[in-house]
């Protein structure tokens, strides 16, 4: 139904794609699966018209074609089911569901009544009771996810693309989502399903396509392979390929007597965590290890307060943390590295010596009057320190390399002295050279005191970097590494695990 072949897409510095082939058969469920960054989705912008391939060729139902707008695959019958749910909230669900469709009267104006059927037929079909004349905004987002669905399939497509679909559903909706993936594939519709919850692949979906580093490692039937070969295939790490001894940090003792100095208890937010807890002990780097959406950088959010929780405690040194509130979290102690550093870290417009002060400025002035030699001092000692290499302090940080960009932010928070830090993927998109520095000073920090949270996709800078690894899975803790157990075979293993009791056909 549709197919690329040897497909490349180049961005500035990136290959994003690189020879890719792809092929969705009519009345097949296709998974289409990778880590961040492997390619997913400049590879659906591509399938869709939002991207234009520098190579290679697609094949919509026998015939080759070349889309440049969303709007003509759309019109050729293929449809896209975001994870953010693009409709119009204001406009009421019959309207969103046959917006640009609306059924008109003689006069050219809209036939409200028939709209309403319409819209109600559509969606009773696919077992959705909802008042279609209520607006959207006013249905959960579960509901709304399934008017985007049924909206998508009621444009008659012929290609189903849903790029992680299950987010924002209750287990009910879910159940819901894959009677109506059934009735899709029944009626001869190809589905794309891009997810990262194992259970669901393996329940829903007959192929399966993985991508990395922007190439296809592997792609054929799903039930020919084994979860644990799925999760060797999308880390890129073999099963006994690398052992860890000698690599890890972990030195036993002192950590173990010492009493944590930052506890995070029964961590639950709707559809992304449930009853997370962890803790860690001064000089110790605990690592989350877990596959993208696992739930890591959303631990790491709710114990610095930038994730409102529906239910747990964090405490730092026995004093609870008033949590949803970075401010109080701060005040704490608790320090973060954004896994986004472009978008939530660094403020590129700014310079090297603003963006390190940034943090501490509330303590660096007195009756709103800034102390501009303690902020040399400070920015200085950093700089020296961190071995940030700029034309000078008032060097503008856009201008900088990646690495030195996070060094800066790293900067920035151990300016205030914070008894915890949380870095979330702190080497990623910085060269060689760079990471290495950075990682060896995530250990010198460690060594000197800090408690560290580590979240990394990098299994081996995991491993190397950690003395225990909790193991998170659709937003759960599922196992804990320590010692001996901190090996790539055990993280692979932890990961690729069935929940208990679970068969397949």
């Amino acid at each position: 139904m549709l197919s690329v072949t040897g497909v490349c897409k180049v961005f500035p510095g990136v290959k994003a794609l690189s020879d890719v082939d792809f092929t969705a058969r009519a009345g097949e469920v296709h998974a289409l699966v990778g880590e961040n960054g492997a390619g997913k989705s400049t590879l659906i912008k591509v399938l869709t018209g939002v991207y234009q391939p520098d190579a290679g060729e697609i094949v919509h139902d026998g015939t080759p074609v070349r889309f440049t707008t969303p709007l003509q695959a759309q019109q050729a019958g293929i449809s896209t089911i975001y994870q953010e749910v693009n409709l119009v909230p204001l406009m009421s669900v019959a309207r969103n569901l046959l917006l640009g469709r609306e059924p008109r009267g003689r006069l050219g104006l809209i036939d409200f009544r028939r709209m309403h059927r319409e819209a109600d037929e559509a969606l009773c079909g696919l077992g959705i009771r909802v008042d279609v004349r209520r607006p959207l905004r006013e249905l959960g987002v579960g509901a709304q996810q399934m008017v985007a669905l049924a909206r998508a399939v009621a444009v008659d497509a012929r290609v189903a693309i849903m790029d992680e679909p299950t987010s924002s559903l209750e287990p009910r909706e879910v159940r819901t989502l894959f009677d109506v993936i059934r009735a899709l594939r029944e009626r001869g519709i190809a589905v794309v399903y891009v997810s990262h919850r194992m259970d669901e692949l393996y329940e829903i979906c007959d192929a399966v396509t993985v991508l990395r580093d922007g190439h296809v490692v592997h792609t054929g039937r799903l039930a020919d392979l084994e979860r644990l070969r799925l999760v060797s295939l999308m880390l890129g790490r073999e099963i006994g390929e690398v052992r860890s001894e000698g690599l890890t940090r972990f030195t036993g003792s002192h950590h173990m007597s010492a009493e944590p100095v930052l506890r995070a208890e029964g961590l639950t937010v709707r559809h992304q965590l449930q009853d997370v807890s962890l803790s860690i002990r001064p000089g110790e780097v605990v690592g989350l290890g877990g596959l993208l959406g696992s739930g890591r950088s959303e631990t790491a959010r709710a114990v610095a307060g930038a994730l409102a929780t529906s239910s747990g405690r964090v405490s730092v040194g026995g004093a609870p943390v008033r949590t949803g509130s970075p401010p109080a979290a701060i005040r704490a102690g608790i320090s973060m590295l954004p896994e986004d550093r472009k978008a939530e870290g660094i403020v590129p417009g700014l310079s090297v010596r603003e963006n390190i002060a940034l943090a501490a400025l509330p303590a660096l002035s007195r009756f709103g009057l800034v102390d501009d030699a303690r902020i040399d001092r400070i920015v200085d000692t950093f700089v020296r320190r961190l071995h940030i290499k700029s034309a000078g302090p008032h060097q503008k940080v856009g201008e900088l390399s990646g690495g030195n960009q996070q060094k800066v932010l790293l900067a920035r928070w151990l300016a205030l002295h914070p008894k915890v830090l949380l870095l979330d993927e702190p080497t990623r998109g910085i060269d060689v050279g760079a990471k290495a520095e950075v990682q060896a000073l995530i250990d010198e920090l460690a060594d000197d005191g800090l408690a560290v949270l580590l979240i990394s996709s990098d299994t081996e800078e995991l491993i190397e970097g950690s003395d225990r690894i909790v193991v998170l899975k659709d937003g759960a803790v599922v196992d804990e590494l320590t010692g001996d157990a901190v090996t790539e075979d055990a993280l692979i293993r932890a990961i690729a695990a069935e929940p208990a009791g679970t068969h397949h056909d």
